[in-house]
This record gives C-alpha cells, sequence and structure tokens, in this order.
C-alpha cells in the first residue's frame, strides 16, 4: 500500500459494495464497486483477509464487537472507514450477515454497503476517534478493545436506543 493521501472517495447513491467471505473472512468475491473504491484488482482482493481494507482511524473494537454479532448468527449493521490501496479511504453504512448452506452450515458471510449520510460520518469520526485514542492507552488488546467498546456504549446508552436503531436512526 502506498502512503496514504487522505483523499476522500464518496460513494454515490446508487452504489452498493458487495463481498462475499469465508468463515474466516477472506475474500470470495468482490464487485465491481468494491474493486472501484478499494483501488484494487480482483486477483488482489480474492483470498486476501477482508481487512485488507481496514482504515487506522477504525477502531478494532467494532471489528470484534461485529465477530461477536455475526458468531451469534446475528447479522450487524456499522459505519466503517475504509482505506483504499493508493491510501485514499471512503466510508460505508455496511451490513453484514452469516450465509447458509445445506443443514444450517455456515458458509461465510456476506456484505452490503452503501453510501452513508454525512450526518452519521461527522458523528462516527468523532466518536471512533475517542475510541482509537482509548485503544492506545492499553498495552493488552483485550483491555484494550474493552475500554474502546465502553465509549461507544456509553454512547448508545445516553441515546435511550439499542445499538441497532441508533444505528438505522443516523441514516433516517
Amino acid at each position: 500500500m502506498s502512503a496514504s493521501s487522505s483523499k476522500e472517495r464518496i460513494m454515490r447513491e446508487e452504489d452498493f459494495i458487495v463481498s462475499k467471505t469465508d468463515v474466516k473472512g477472506r475474500i470470495s468475491y468482490a464487485n465491481e464497486i468494491f474493486i472501484e473504491f478499494s483501488e484494487f484488482k480482483e486477483n488482489e482482493l480474492i483470498g486476501k483477509p477482508h481487512n485488507i481494507i481496514r482504515h487506522p482511524d477504525m477502531p478494532r473494537s467494532v471489528f470484534r464487537f461485529m465477530w461477536q454479532t455475526l458468531q451469534k448468527g446475528e447479522e450487524f449493521s456499522g459505519y466503517v472507514k475504509n482505506l483504499s490501496k493508493h491510501g485514499n479511504f471512503y466510508w460505508v453504512f455496511a451490513n453484514v450477515t452469516p450465509s447458509y448452506g445445506p443443514g444450517n452450515q455456515l458458509l461465510g458471510y456476506f456484505s452490503v454497503r452503501r453510501k452513508p449520510s454525512r450526518d452519521a460520518v461527522t458523528l462516527y469520526e468523532k466518536i471512533y476517534r475517542e475510541m482509537v485514542e482509548e485503544e492506545n492507552k492499553h498495552s493488552s488488546a483485550n483491555k484494550a478493545m474493552d475500554a474502546s467498546l465502553a465509549i461507544l456504549n456509553d454512547y448508545v446508552e445516553q441515546s435511550g436506543l439499542t445499538y441497532n436503531e441508533l444505528v438505522i436512526a443516523n441514516e433516517m
């Protein structure tokens, strides 16, 4: 990956980024919009961990929370700042769902991302900045993520909504 250009790419209203992963989070499918925004070629994405596009501004605890939600068989929705191959970034409103095969066997995960509202991006930039700062205060990864997630949980609690209600409310 090249040095960060800090240039934001904004999704178009009609864009939907779609990907599939195996149970370990390795990409098995990426649509053209994913390829466009990630700035990777398809063959550079397939077989790679989905975190190949993880932006350092994203709290690790958000992904921990996502995986915990998915491992319960539930879908996850949230705001994510992604990093492209050439150092650009783009925000998405993501929905990740477990994908099952015959006999209810987990095959992997299906993710659809779309353009988030600017108000939501502004809000989550602030929350995520606080969360990353908190993560950086701790030497233990578990303590760092617990302390970071407490910031998000406090915000959710103050809203009077559940996490999912809050996420959806920010898109209205």
